[in-house]
């Protein structure tokens, strides 16, 4: 029932150990730059990247890993692709079953309020959430003359071969 969504949560982990990969052959001086318009330094954004998704991911499966208060600190490049990893395999989990994408969750909106936000929604900004800050950490890297990969779900599913050549 949920097999499309269990391509896109493997994208995204895909997507972020991608830029991990990248940020390992960084200077400390590339990690910590900036840029206007984007969230923080490159290493700030794949660390808020990275806790805000567990939390995403804690708040709907009712599981809050271990490693939950540390990579809202200042975790390492091999912990934030560790993590990345575990939270592939439990985004996987929580989709081999159904759902209830209207139940609903009590969120405290940056006005102030709380809102009533339905499952599906939270869902949604897990994965919405994980590629603006990607893009923001490589418009930061690209300001710097830095080459990144392609991300894309079509660059996903050729190399993880999820599209395969069509025999003529």
């Amino acid at each position: 029932m949920n097999d499309g969504l269990i391509d896109l949560f493997q994208h995204s982990a895909w997507a972020t150990r991608e830029v991990c990969r990248v940020c390992q052959g960084l200077s400390e001086a590339q990690l910590e730059a900036i840029a206007p318009g984007t969230y923080g330094s490159v290493i700030a954004t794949l660390r808020h990247l990275v806790s805000a998704e567990a939390g995403y991911c804690r708040r709907l499966t009712g599981d809050e890993p271990v490693w939950y208060e540390r990579a809202r600190q200042s975790p390492s490049l091999d912990e934030l692709a560790g993590y990345t990893d575990d939270l592939a395999a439990r985004w996987e989990q929580f989709l081999t079953v159904p759902f209830d994408a209207e139940r609903m969750f009590v969120i405290p909106w940056h006005d102030g309020t709380q809102r009533n936000v339905p499952a599906g929604v939270y869902l949604a900004q897990a994965l919405h959430h994980g590629c603006e800050h990607r893009t923001q950490i490589f418009t930061i890297l690209s300001s710097l003359g830095v080459e990144t990969p392609d991300l894309g779900l079509w660059d996903y599913s050729e190399i993880t071969n999820r599209s395969t050549p069509r025999d003529a």
